[in-house]
């Protein structure tokens, strides 16, 4: 596996090119940021006439075009977008826009692993995905650091392409933590498994079945808000520092007889059999297509699920026991006015 650093990149290839950045969520106002505090001069956000993100971006002083006039201008055009409205924007404004030798960019594979767009042979494609969500990569950016980000090549149609891409990569701050070479297919299988199995939905349904065990057993939801959602963080930092033999030497005895006796019997052999039938279900593209129907169906399930669970008795205690700590907010990742 090859990792990169800053000091294996010219980062001055990136500040020579017109960038587009498509979208100002999460990922879209990080990228845009960080390439233009790297010293990347002409970068351009993308969207929609009537898009809400319009003021924002605006508002932090870049210059916002409709996608399609921004293709015509664009070296590199990265779109940050969500997966789902990929293959409208490749067809309604990209493809028959961009100019021969431009480079168009995903920060994750779904949308080219899956074909939901087919670049033209004239372009190079490439990935940069960092490893966290959009608002921790401009945090970390700001406060110096980076977060760590991979690289893979879709499309050479240049024979520059990995320079510019890792020149990319090393502006919106991947370079001071590492970026490792992977391919469209790896990243996007293991990113969509790991969302799904362990980082949300795995996490999510067993904060919220330890949530429910405990109220519906008669102890207070603030005792089991704090037990089974905030003191997760405690234990994860701990796992991210020194990994799960690192978090066991920090706890008690009690908590780590706990961990080994009583954690296989949650997550035992059936489960991971299920979690080995959500891989083949991601491997065959079984995944894509119910999600790219369920978009085309105007996301009925989605949004009930969605409004479900922002309901449920965990978030209207935890938002309650969240304000009597201010210093959570003090220092928030997330500021819904800015991104």
């Amino acid at each position: 596996m090859r990792v990169y650093y800053d000091r294996d990149a010219d980062v001055n290839l990136i500040k020579s090119k017109k960038v587009v950045i498509v979208g100002y969520g999460s990922q879209g106002h990080a990228h845009a940021n960080n390439l233009r505090d790297s010293g990347v001069k002409e970068v351009v956000v993308a969207l929609r006439p009537g898009s809400g993100s319009a003021k924002k971006a605006e508002d932090a002083g870049f210059k916002v075009m409709p996608p399609a006039e921004a293709a015509q201008w664009a070296d590199v055009i990265m779109m940050l977008t969500p997966d789902e409205g990929h293959a409208a924007l490749w067809e309604d404004d990209l493809r028959d826009n961009m100019r021969a030798g431009a480079a168009l960019a995903v920060a994750h594979g779904l949308s080219l692993h899956f074909n939901l767009v087919e670049p033209r042979s004239d372009i190079d494609v490439f990935m940069v995905a960092p490893k966290g969500p959009g608002h921790l990569v401009r945090t970390e950016y700001v406060r110096g650091a980076g977060v760590p980000s991979l690289l893979a090549i879709g499309q050479d149609a240049t024979g520059n392409c990995h320079d510019i891409g890792l020149s990319y990569s090393c502006a919106n701050g991947g370079g001071r933590a590492g970026i490792i070479e992977t391919t469209l297919k790896e990243e996007c299988e293991t990113d969509l498994f790991g969302e799904q199995v362990v980082l949300c939905g795995g996490l999510t349904a067993l904060i919220q079945a330890g949530f429910e065990t405990l109220t519906e057993a008669g102890y207070a939801p603030e005792m089991a808000y704090f037990e089974c959602v905030h003191e997760v963080k405690l234990i994860v930092d701990l796992i991210y520092e020194n990994g799960l033999a690192g978090m066991r030497y920090s706890v008690s005895n009690t908590a780590e007889y706990g961990d080994y006796t009583r954690g296989p019997r949650v997550i035992d052999a059936d489960t991971k059999a299920r979690m080995k039938q959500i891989l083949t279900e991601i491997q065959t593209g079984e995944f894509a297509r119910e999600f790219v129907t369920e978009n085309q169906a105007g996301q009925p399930s989605f949004k009930a699920k969605r409004r479900i669970g922002a309901g449920h008795e965990l978030e209207v205690v935890g938002e309650r026991l969240r304000g009597m700590m201010p210093w959570i907010s003090e220092n928030a990742i997330i500021d819904k006015a800015k991104n």
